[in-house]
């Protein structure tokens, strides 16, 4: 998600090196954007599921108000740097409504998702997997472990179940019975499904790549010839041809003498 910040020169003092290329906003937001990101990420099964399945009574309310502390804290930051808070708030409804409501904030973490799928990201890719997978092994905790009829009731069971359920193979010793935990489910399937194909892909390519047909790269020029050593060069391979003209220009002559 972009940040929305005041124009350069609109801070006090028209400070031009705020928001612009290494100015502090952008300093601040480069060291700070994938932390929180992968914060939402985390706690995306906190926010996600409903209070009353937790059980924790004021421990609930703490952790929440914890997380709106932290993105108020990032927000207000911001605003600083960018030399207009308020400004700079309103400008980002999004940041601020996940001060208020932090469920909204697990929408910056898709940021870390999809730069999981960048070339040459495949262990950042299987970071975010195992961190997705994590979160749906606590939310179907979470919502089994009272339901009647229900064979998941403690968390090293919901561990289990999501690990054999991500690599397809489905024992089915253990499978959520309410509608929340299958709708989880689906998504651990989804989860485990892509990161089979991502792997497979990688493993494939690397295969392809060390084929004996590969094209060769052309080798790159050496790093210490520079133009000027060029020029000598070419100078020097001038001076030889002129040289050896006259020469050959005699030898082709001398059958005519004869």
């Amino acid at each position: 998600m972009t940040d929305i910040a005041p124009q350069p020169g609109d801070g006090p003092g028209g400070d031009r090196d705020v928001t612009g290329p290494g100015g502090r906003l952008a300093t601040y937001r480069e060291r700070t954007q994938t932390p929180l990101d992968l914060l939402a990420l985390v706690t995306l099964w906190f926010v996600v599921v409903p209070h009353w399945y937790f059980h924790l009574g004021p421990a609930w309310w703490v952790l929440r108000i914890g997380l709106s502390v932290v993105y108020g804290i990032d927000l207000a930051f911001r605003g600083i740097l960018a030399g207009h808070p308020a400004r700079y708030a309103l400008a980002n409804p999004l940041a601020l409504t996940a001060v208020l409501f932090p469920p909204v904030r697990a929408i910056f973490s898709f940021r870390l998702v999809r730069a999981m799928f960048q070339r040459g990201h495949l262990l950042r890719f299987l970071l975010a997997a195992a961190v997705l997978v994590l979160n749906g092994a606590v939310m179907v905790y979470l919502f089994e472990r009272y339901a009647p009829h229900s064979n998941i009731h403690t968390l090293g069971e919901s561990l289990w179940w999501a690990v054999v359920t991500v690599t397809t193979v489905g024992y089915g010793d253990y499978t959520p019975v309410t509608v929340d935990g299958r709708i989880t489910a689906c998504l651990i399937m989804l989860t485990g499904l892509l990161t089979l194909a991502v792997v497979t892909a990688q493993v494939a390519s690397n295969f392809v790549a060390q084929g004996p047909g590969r094209r060769r790269q052309p080798e790159p020029a050496p790093a210490g010839v520079t133009l000027a050593e060029l020029d000598r060069r070419l100078a020097r391979i001038e001076e030889l041809l002129r040289a050896a003209a006259p020469s050959a220009q005699r030898t082709a002559d001398e059958p005519e003498q004869g």
